[in-house]
C-alpha cells in the first residue's frame, strides 16, 4: 500500500520550530509538516530563492524565511533571533555531503567544510536555543544524523565522522538537559529522495563501497516519511523519549 502522509491538525498549535535546510528534500518536508499542523516555522536555508519559492507556494502557512549559511556565527543568530526568546523545538536538518574520499585522499577543505555544515552549525544553534528552553523549562531538539552516523560504509571519511558525531551531540546534551525538561533526540534517514547529490570521487571507495550499497541498500523513501518521524520526536506526543537514536532507514540498520 502506497505510504500517505496524514497531518494532524493542531500539534504544533502555538508553538514557534526552527527548520534548517528548509528548502528542499527532508527540511522542506518537515517545515511543510510544522506549519501544516499548526506552528510558526522558522525556515533556514543557504537557498534565498528556495526559501521565497517555499513560502510563494504556501502562502497560508507560517513560514519566517532566513536566508544564509548556517556553518557561520551570524546565520545563527539570524535564525535565533527570528525564533525570539522562545523556541519550542529546533530540528537541525541542514547537511551536506562528501564525494567518498577515504582518509589518505581526503583534503582540509572538504574536511572543515562538511564538519562545518554537518556537526558545528548544530551545536551552535543548540547553543543559541537552549538557554530559552530552560527558562521556559521545556523543549524538543531533533538533530539529522543519518545512516553513516551508524555504520562505516555508507559515506566517506567526512560525512561518517560528522554523522556519527551528531549522534554523540545528542546524547551529550539529551543526558545534560533531561531535568530541565529539553528532550534531544536524532533521526538517521537511510537513502532518501532529495537534491542531495553523492559522487564518488575516489576509486578506492567506488570499489569498496559500491558493491555494499548495490548489495544492500532498501528504495529510496520519500522526503516527507522522514519529516513523520522527525515531526514525532519534535512535538510532545514522544514526551517519554530521550536520547533516542531512530533509524528511518527501512531496515537498512538490521542488514
Amino acid at each position: 500500500m502506497p505510504w500517505e502522509e496524514v497531518i494532524t491538525p493542531g500539534r504544533f498549535g502555538g508553538q514557534t520550530v526552527i527548520v534548517t535546510g528548509a528548502a528542499s528534500g527532508i527540511g522542506r518536508a518537515t517545515a511543510l509538516r510544522v506549519a501544516r499542523e499548526g506552528g510558526r516555522v522558522i525556515a533556514s536555508d543557504l537557498s534565498g530563492g528556495g526559501l521565497e519559492a517555499l513560502v510563494a507556494a504556501h502562502p497560508g502557512l507560517d513560514l519566517v524565511p532566513v536566508a544564509g549559511d548556517i556553518s557561520t556565527e551570524d546565520a545563527v543568530q539570524a535564525v535565533a533571533a527570528a525564533g525570539g526568546a522562545a523556541v519550542d523545538a529546533l530540528v537541525n536538518n541542514a547537511g551536506i555531503m562528501d564525494s567518498f574520499q577515504p582518509v589518505h585522499e581526503l583534503d582540509d577543505a572538504t574536511w572543515e567544510r562538511v564538519l562545518a555544515v554537518n556537526l558545528t552549525s548544530m551545536m551552535r544553534l543548540m547553543r543559541a536555543v537552549v538557554p530559552g528552553m530552560i527558562k521556559a523549562g521545556h523543549g524538543a531538539i531533533v538533530n539529522i544524523s543519518s545512516e553513516a552516523g551508524l555504520r562505516g560504509g555508507a559515506a566517506g571519511t567526512a560525512y561518517t565522522v560528522s554523522k556519527h558525531a551528531v549522534i554523540g551531540l545528542t546524547r551529550s546534551a539529551a543526558v545534560m538537559y533531561a531535568r530541565r525538561g529539553i528532550r534531544v533526540n536524532a533521526v538517521a534517514p537511510g537513502g532518501t529522495r532529495t537534491n542531495i547529490k553523492a559522487e564518488f570521487a575516489s576509486q578506492l571507495a567506488a570499489e569498496v563501497l559500491g558493491p555494499l550499497m548495490q548489495a544492500n541498500v532498501p528504495p529510496l523513501a520519500e522526503a516527507e516519511e522522514l519529516a513523520a518521524a522527525i515531526t514525532f520526536l519534535a512535538s510532545r506526543d514522544s514526551s517519554n523519549i530521550n536520547g533516542a537514536v531512530l533509524a528511518s532507514d527501512n531496515g537498512w540498520n538490521a542488514v
